[in-house]
């Protein structure tokens, strides 16, 4: 029989687990904090009263806005002797280009807000290409087959029509007919590489659409480590036997040394990298050769736990030397399209 006393009480075991006596926060510890529309009442919401509200709110809310925070902190800094300012590294997937975020990597280049930008060969090719035709709006969810009895390549939730890649191959042919010409009339003088071959494309363009236009007109060298991999490979596959036995040479000897000497010789170095893979480690590389970046910002969706460096938080790239001890660095885990936008409107585009 148990008493009535003991029926009211609940065990001790179990108030002590529940109720274990915490410590009293710091008193300078940040109070989560919550975005009240309410303020807002009878006024316009811009950009920074929504970074303002989001950067105690927790979460990726509060990552994205220490992003803004490193990046504004990258571009307010100047060397005290030479007034010399952040060299910034960007870098970025060829999706992103696809998708309408290219207007945004246009806008930087436009207005010299990087030093230097690394890309894949899509991220290349589809700038010209939408200069030359459309890309449409489809859905994840379109069959592969039916597309592609329709001519259509499907981009995540955007298609291309393959007439596009038809275009790109009747205007980047003779381009590349007389860069061979140019390197066979003078193959002492003329060496093509990955960021001439880009730089050379972006001045023939000639639209104000390519953000490589203007990286052209703005003398912004872009590095393209694996330039054959996409449309502009299977056109320099099939200009080979057109031009045989002559063959374009591009030397991405020359390249690694250019983007290697341009970290080597930068007072402070920043990183801005949207997505993983060959963009994510060949800026992070580069910076290894002075012994790291001094601030980073990672914009992925990748997971660390597969050991894949686009999964990989900056503090692994501390380890390899990539990124500095104590450097200023987060990782946002957010698809770019979502989150690079808000970023850049509470940095760069104040200006």
């Amino acid at each position: 029989m148990t008493s009535s006393n003991e029926t009211q009480q609940p065990p001790s075991a179990a108030t002590e687990a529940v109720l274990v006596q915490s410590i009293e926060m710091p008193e300078d510890a940040q109070k989560v904090e919550e975005l009240d529309f309410n303020k807002f009442k009878g006024k316009t919401i811009t950009v920074d009263d929504l970074y303002q509200g989001m950067k105690h709110m927790g979460f990726q809310a509060s990552s994205m806005c220490e992003a803004v925070r490193i990046i504004n902190d990258m571009r307010a800094w100047k060397d005290p002797e030479t007034n010399e300012k952040t060299t910034i590294f960007l870098g970025y997937t060829s999706n992103l280009i696809s998708s309408g975020l290219r207007g945004t990597f246009r806008y930087l280049v436009e207005h010299n807000h990087v030093s230097a930008i690394v890309t894949t060969a899509g991220g290349i090719e589809e700038d010209f290409i939408k200069c030359l035709g459309h890309t449409y709006m489809s859905s994840f969810s379109a069959p592969g087959a039916d597309l592609r009895s329709k001519g259509l390549n499907r981009i995540g939730n955007l298609v291309v029509p393959n007439k596009n890649y038809c275009l790109f191959e009747d205007w980047v042919v003779p381009i590349l007919d007389k860069m061979l010409e140019e390197q066979e009339a003078n193959p002492s003088e003329v060496s093509w590489t990955p960021s001439k071959v880009i730089h050379r494309l972006g001045k023939e363009i000639n639209d104000e659409r390519s953000v490589y236009y203007w990286a052209y007109k703005n003398n912004i060298p872009v590095f393209c480590p694996a330039l054959t991999d996409g449309s502009l490979g299977d056109m320099l596959y099939f200009h080979t036997f057109k031009a045989s036995p002559k063959q374009l040479k591009i030397d991405i000897v020359e390249d690694i040394r250019k983007i290697n000497t341009l970290a080597v010789r930068a007072k402070r170095v920043g990183i801005i990298i949207l997505g993983g893979g060959i963009v994510k480690h060949h800026i992070a590389n580069a910076c290894l050769m002075r012994n790291g970046a001094e601030s980073a910002v990672y914009i992925n969706t990748g997971q660390e736990f597969d050991g894949s460096d686009a999964g990989a938080r900056p503090d692994e790239a501390v380890s390899w030397g990539k990124i500095k001890i104590g450097a200023d660095a987060v990782k946002v885990y957010m698809e770019a399209t979502a989150a690079f936008p808000f970023i850049v409107a509470n940095t760069f585009a104040k200006d």
